[in-house]
């Protein structure tokens, strides 16, 4: 909740230490993005092992980042209907299912531009 007697720089802090507390909780509490964290670390760790150009990081980053964002997103989606309507409910479970196809989008063109970086230089191995 906002204090009013925060100034703007005071405000700013106070956001950054609340989205550093999602981050770390998200790390810490869902499968989901630990799962997608650690592609992420493993990604990285392919880049510097094929020395790719400041391009292919700038996409990868990218990618990598609209994952997590997408599974956060998701997690939102899906910890606010739980506590709006714990029970199985069909409209729930429909909203649940079309947030589930948010990180999927995002994985399946993240995958993509992998697949764009590291085939021909996998490719160049043999």
């Amino acid at each position: 909740m906002k204090n009013p007697n925060d100034g703007f720089l005071k405000g700013r802090l106070r956001s950054i230490k609340y989205a550093l507390k999602g981050m770390w909780l998200l790390l810490i509490t869902e499968d989901s993005i630990k799962t997608q964290f650690c592609f992420g670390i493993i990604s990285l760790a392919v880049g510097i092992y094929f020395d790719i150009s400041a391009t292919e990081w700038m996409f990868q980053l990218i990618v990598i980042a609209l994952v997590l964002v997408a599974e956060a997103c998701n997690t939102a989606v899906e910890k606010m209907a739980d506590f709006v309507h714990p029970e199985y409910h069909e409209k729930i479970g429909f909203i649940k299912d079309i947030a589930a196809g948010a990180p999927s989008f995002a994985a399946i063109f993240a995958i993509i531009v992998a697949g764009i970086i590291y085939v021909p230089k996998i490719l160049e191995l043999f």
